[in-house]
Formats: C-alpha cells, structure tokens, sequence
C-alpha cells in the first residue's frame, strides 16, 4: 500500500510555540496547502490548544524537503532525547516516529495485541507508558478535560480469546501503588459537588477533605 503522504507537494518540518508560557512542540507535515491552518497532533499540545486558544501559539515552518522520506530523516534529527527531557517541550517522543511504518500498516487490533505484549514482557516500557499516562492524567485535571472524553464505544464488537487473555495478564502489572491512575490523588468536596486534586496541591477556600455522597 502506498503512502498518500509522499503525493503531498510540500514536506516541511515545523515548530508550534505557546506565547503565553513559552512551552513548545515540534514535528513534520506533509500538505498540498501551507496555510491549511495545521498547528501540530501531540496529545500535550492539544491540552495546551484548548487551555489556552490557537490565537495565542505561534506557528513557524523551520525547513521544506523535496519528499516525505527526506521529511522523516529530518525530524529524527530535530526531535532529540533532550528536547524531550526539557520541560518545555510538548512532545512526548523523539523524532522519526510518525513516518509510515510497518506499524501504521497493522490494523487497529493488531496493534492493541502488540501494545499488550510488549506492555507485558518489558519493565522499562511498562514504567515508561505508567509515567506518560499519570502525566496525560496530570494535564487534563490542570484543563479540566476530563469532562471532554471520546464518546466512541465498543458496543457490537468483541475482542479476540487471546486479546483478553493478554489483557487480564497486563493489568496484573498495572494500576498497583504509583502505576495506578488515581495514585497521588485525593477527593475534596464544598458540601455541594466533589473534585479530586493531587496531593499537596493548596485546597481552595470552601472546600475540604472529603467527598459528598449521594444517597437516593
């Protein structure tokens, strides 16, 4: 299968920066339009779009390239292990990892077996997709947009034997102590409505420890 991304007439790498706290996120494009108002797909990125509002990010073209494989190599060399260390940077993955892959040819399914698997069998990954998870959990509770969730549901669908049992395996390993999603969260209620924050976060005026039960 070919890749509908080489048939674009422009490849250019670029830098989207928030002008109000200077945090930024870089990547690659392929598009038969420059001003098609493309601003980036990073998951931190679209938390900060909708804290804060596109009017206030800044969109550059760094450089253009004559094919999405020379775009590819590009942004490997952009995107860098320590860009992704700087707290500034939106990105949670070095460059290079967006290109069309063997991996992007799976389907949805097989992508889920192989994301179990490897979830599984590798500590360092497990640990890894723990920490991006509690700091996807951190962004949204700082946004609010927890509310926002995709609605899409798996009614009508089943998954595979084998899936399931994979999955049953990978939660044995997850959501214990620090790798649970609520971990270094805490309820606080104003006697009206409840909100859980993280723990050491300062308690708004009005509110205490605790959650308002309602029993019908």
């Amino acid at each position: 299968m070919a890749n509908f991304k080489e048939n674009k007439k422009y490849h250019y790498t670029y830098k989207t920066t928030n002008l109000t706290n200077g945090r930024y996120y870089l990547g690659m494009h392929s598009t038969n339009q420059l001003n098609d108002g493309y601003l980036g797909s990073g998951k931190r990125l679209y938390y900060e779009l909708n804290k804060y509002g596109k009017e206030n990010f800044k969109f550059e073209i760094l450089e253009q390239f004559n094919s999405r494989e020379e775009l590819v190599q590009a942004e490997i060399n952009l995107i860098t292990e320590e860009d992704i260390k700087n707290s500034n940077c939106l990105n949670l993955k070095p460059g290079g990892q967006g290109g069309f892959t063997d991996e992007n040819r799976m389907s949805n399914q097989e992508r889920k077996e192989r994301f179990l698997k490897k979830l599984l069998t590798d500590p360092d990954f497990r640990k890894q997709n723990s920490e991006i998870h509690r700091q996807q959990l951190k962004d949204r509770w700082e946004i609010g947009m927890f509310s926002n969730r995709n609605s899409a549901t798996f009614k009508g669908r089943k998954h595979k034997p084998e899936t399931i049992e994979l999955m049953k395996k990978a939660k044995q390993e997850t959501g214990k102590g620090c790798d649970n999603s609520q971990f270094g969260t805490c309820w606080i209620t104003n006697d009206t409505e409840s909100k859980k924050i993280y723990k050491g976060d300062l308690i708004p005026e009005g509110w205490r420890l605790g959650r308002k039960i309602n029993y019908k």
